[in-house]
């Protein structure tokens, strides 16, 4: 496996939208990745890629006082089940560690098993519902957090 976990890169961008538009019913648009990559001081995002510039995923976190949100975590869909879900996953909770970051939290679909079971096995535990939080269908969310 030649595959890196890195910070991302301005240059990542176009990439990191494609995989964003495969896996997201509502994906981010370029310029809102974009902003976050230039111009948000909480934001933090990794990429995996495969050594020769390819991104197969990504992961981003906000920094809010002592909290790490995930945002989005996203896989190419042609290097889906290989584990790099995981690696990225872990990447992130390492990185909001060392950012000082005491817990994570996040939001997924009720209906996606497969990322509740990604999360469930890196630590992460059910403590509530958003009530119709997705707007494509009205989807609930569950809230997921892991203490650090």
């Amino acid at each position: 496996m030649g595959e890196i976990i890195r910070k991302i890169r301005e240059e990542d961008v176009l990439q990191i939208h494609e995989i964003e538009t495969e896996a997201f019913a509502r994906p981010w648009s370029v310029e809102s990745i974009l902003h976050d990559v230039k111009d948000n001081p909480v934001a933090r995002w990794l990429v995996m890629e495969d050594g020769q510039g390819s991104v197969l995923a990504y992961a981003g976190l906000w920094l809010v006082i002592d909290e790490g949100h995930v945002l989005n975590v996203a896989v190419r869909s042609d290097h889906r089940g290989k584990g790099f879900g995981k690696a990225i996953v872990s990447a992130l909770i390492d990185l909001a560690r060392e950012e000082g970051m005491q817990l994570m939290t996040l939001e997924v679909r009720r209906s996606n098993l497969g990322a509740q079971h990604l999360y469930h096995s890196v630590g992460f535990q059910d403590v509530g519902y958003r009530k119709r939080y997705y707007e494509d269908n009205n989807e609930d969310a569950l809230i997921m957090y892991l203490d650090l």
